[in-house]
């Protein structure tokens, strides 16, 4: 087969190889779109959907199907170029593919017969796998069933072997009352042993029996932990009367020694019962049985009586009560409670202190002393808690770590113990209390002064009884007689809440006083039947509180607390800095309420100024010489206070404060009455200068008569003022102020003063 003839015109797929690469050498690569890569077609991960959709975002689909159309076109050519040059081994291709059939077939039936051999295999294996798995099922069974048949054995011997040692206990002789030599160590007694038989006949009986309660206590551990592993088996449950008797004749008997070591104080049968218990892990029986023999007596003997009445002789008070309790503890229950708490004893899991002895006292003073309990009695009751809380700090003496500490108070028995002191009533009583005195002495009819029999107690200085009231009761949240450690929030916020009613109180009254009106602000009746000096004391009343609050109180509520965080310490300094601060906004009101009475005061005086116009409109006086008698009487309210000895309490500073708000006010109502008058009397005088030139116009062979004699009135008034402001300014040099210093002064003066007579001059 021969290529294809030239005579025929050429196709695509016939051209010669020569043009073919002609036509390359002149076809530009590049001339396809920037965004056509054709390499993408040839990546092994090549997704056509996202090729395609990535280009349509930015080619519209039309442009793109006409480039994929001239790159297939290409690609067809490419492939006819291929064809046409190795066209031979094109045409000789299938003559080579020769008895392809009988090739397959020979390699089918090797394959087949290895598969059948690998078939055979496998289902061998499997069979031989089963077998095994089966195999080792059963040995799995066998091995559970003798586990569980040699647990069954030896939870029987165990049994038996416990059943005979009860037995062998039980045929002990009976402890008789022997004769011990006994000593005192470390607040218990411990039994001497020697030579002589008889002497130590007790401890040689009592001994064995605690060696054996051990060791049966042992066995009986091992006998719960094979139990626990075999309860549901109907063996177990067969033989669970049997343990149960068992149990219980070794609780008997373990109780019994233990109490008649505890009787006889005897240290070896102590410490082997002791470990007796641990084993068969029943440290609640110790504890009870320590708690019945040794706690119970002494307790009983202190709280109540044989008969179970309390004793007569004492109150509810618990100090008395308390001290004997301790005694005891240290002589009959310190070896005991040293033994259990012995690192190296193994006895940790016993808890004396709080089940046994805490417990013990706990139900005697609600059998004994319920009253004890009771907060309707504040002081009794504050006693009564106080000698608790030291009680308690001696229990936790005999605990040697903090986390020993820390289970002490995680116990049963320590919670409920404080759970009997009712903190919440009490304080709602003493909430009353406090807060009763202060709305009483707040609730009169007026701001009353301090009673001067009381002025040792009243050794602040304050001036006011409701402010002393104030200061009692900020005093009486933090005295020992009242303030208890575990409520301090409950006290800090009662002294807020004091130092905030008192701010309301003062507040109401500011408004009341401001309106004149107490129907609209209830409360504020004092504030309008008090008088205006009333306020300056209270100006130093609230002046004084804040300055104390702040310091000394601030530091004893510190002091008090101590024992708290750094944080709560500062927050609790911060809460008493905010506290009274509001207070201190009220005092320019309070200031405000007396220098505007005696403002009103002096200026009813000054009024009396307007005189000096008729006088000298009325009257042909010669020009004044000196000054008016009221300017004398101006500044005598303000004078009249300072001098009085009902206002002692106000310092130099308020003094000052004082005279120099009121002196302004008075001068500036000074001011606006001189130029008023000044104003006046020259409005006055140029109508009657109109009215009499008019009248020489109208009539003649009237008098003769100058325009300078109706300026006489104006000259008089201004010379008077001028007088009586010269006195003035010397009275306020008399109180300590400088007139000049004043504005509303210096206003004064230039109206009223000669021309070209200075201040200064």
């Amino acid at each position: 087969m021969a290529p294809v003839a030239d005579a025929n015109p050429p196709s695509p797929l016939q051209l010669p190889l020569s043009l073919k690469s002609v036509a390359f050498l002149f076809e530009d690569d590049t001339s396809g779109p920037l965004w056509f890569k054709k390499d993408a077609f040839s990546n092994a991960s090549f997704d056509p959907e996202a090729y395609i959709s990535d280009l349509r975002r930015f080619v519209p689909f039309e442009t793109l199907r006409a480039e994929l159309r001239d790159h297939l076109g290409g690609l067809k050519s490419e492939l006819v170029e291929l064809i046409n040059r190795d066209y031979a081994d094109f045409v000789n291709l299938s003559t080579k593919l020769v008895d392809v059939d009988g090739a397959v077939l020979r390699m089918r039936m090797p394959l087949n017969e290895l598969r059948g051999k690998l078939v055979s295999v496998r289902d061998n294996v499997n069979s031989t796998l089963l077998l095994l798995q089966d195999g080792l099922k059963r040995r799995s069974d066998a091995s559970a069933s003798r586990e569980t048949l040699e647990l069954l054995l030896d939870t029987c011997h165990v049994v038996s072997k416990v059943e005979k040692l009860l037995l062998e206990l039980q045929c002990m002789p009976e402890d008789g009352p022997q004769p011990l030599q006994i000593e005192k160590n470390d607040g218990f007694r411990k039994v001497n042993s020697n030579n002589n038989l008889g002497e130590d006949h007790g401890a040689s009986l009592e001994e064995p029996r605690s060696r054996l309660l051990e060791r049966i206590a042992s066995e009986m551990n091992r006998l719960k932990f094979y139990v626990a592993r075999a309860q549901d088996l109907p063996f177990i449950q067969n033989i669970q009367a049997r343990i149960s008797t068992a149990d219980a004749t070794l609780d008997a008997s373990l109780r019994c020694c233990f109490v008649g070591a505890l009787e006889r104080q005897n240290e070896v049968v102590i410490v082997h019962c002791l470990r007796a218990y641990a084993a068969i892990d029943n440290s609640a029986g110790a504890q009870e049985a320590f708690r019945s023999a040794v706690v119970s007596p002494f307790v009983q003997r202190i709280v109540l009586s044989s008969s179970g009445v309390a004793v007569p002789q004492r109150s509810d008070r618990l100090e008395e009560m308390f001290e004997d309790i301790k005694t005891h503890i240290q002589t009959d229950c310190l070896f005991l409670l040293e033994k259990a708490a012995a690192s190296n004893s193994g006895l940790q899991v016993f808890d004396f202190l709080s089940n046994s002895i805490l417990k013990e006292v706990l139900s005697a003073l609600q059998t004994g002393k319920p009253g004890a309990f009771s907060p309707g009695k504040p002081k009794e009751f504050l006693a009564n808690y106080r000698s608790s809380l030291k009680f308690l700090n001696f229990l936790e003496g005999f605990c040697r770590s903090k986390n020993e500490v820390g289970s002490f108070r995680a116990s049963v028995a320590y919670t409920d113990f404080l759970k009997q002191w009712n903190l919440q009533i009490y304080f709602t009583l003493r909430f009353q209390e406090i807060a009763q005195s202060l709305d009483n002495s707040l609730a009169g009819p007026s701001a009353t002064q301090k009673d001067p029999s009381k002025a040792e107690e009243n050794k602040l200085g304050l001036a006011l009884s409701s402010s002393i009231t104030l200061w009692e009761c900020l005093q009486r949240c933090w005295q020992d007689d009242v303030y208890i450690d575990a409520i301090s929030d409950k006290f800090l916020r009662l002294s807020l809440q004091l130092l905030s009613r008192y701010g309301t109180w003062l507040a109401v009254g500011l408004a009341a006083r401001k309106t004149g009106d107490a129907n609209n602000h209830p409360g504020g009746e004092w504030a309008l039947a008090s008088a205006p000096e009333d306020f300056v004391l209270l100006r130093h009343d609230v002046e004084l509180l804040v300055h104390v609050v702040k310091r000394s109180y601030t530091d004893q509520v510190l002091a008090l607390l101590s024992g708290s965080p750094n944080n709560v310490r500062v927050m609790v300094r911060e809460s008493l800095f905010l506290g009274p601060q509001s207070l201190l906004t009220m005092v320019p009101d309070l200031s405000d309420v007396l220098i505007e009475a005696l403002t009103d005061k002096c200026v009813e005086v000054l009024k009396q100024a307007k005189g000096i116009v008729a006088t000298y409109r009325m009257t042909n006086r010669p020009l004044p010489s000196r000054h008016s008698p009221y300017v004398t009487s101006i500044l005598q309210p303000l004078k009249t206070f300072l001098e009085d000895d009902r206002y002692a309490h106000v310092t130099n500073e308020m003094h000052a404060e004082l005279i120099a708000s009121v002196s302004e006010k008075i001068t500036s109502q000074y001011d606006v009455l001189a130029r008023d008058m000044v104003s006046m009397a020259r409005q006055t005088e140029a109508s009657l200068l109109l009215l009499r030139r008019g009248a020489r116009q109208r009539g003649a062979g009237s008098a003769d008569t100058t325009d300078n004699v109706s300026d006489n009135l104006s000259d008089k008034i201004c010379a008077q003022l001028f007088l009586d402001v010269q006195e003035y300014g010397r009275r306020l040099a008399a109180l300590g102020i400088t007139a000049a210093d004043l504005p509303a002064y210096t206003s004064l003066w230039q109206c009223v003063a000669p021309q070209g007579m200075n201040l200064t001059s």
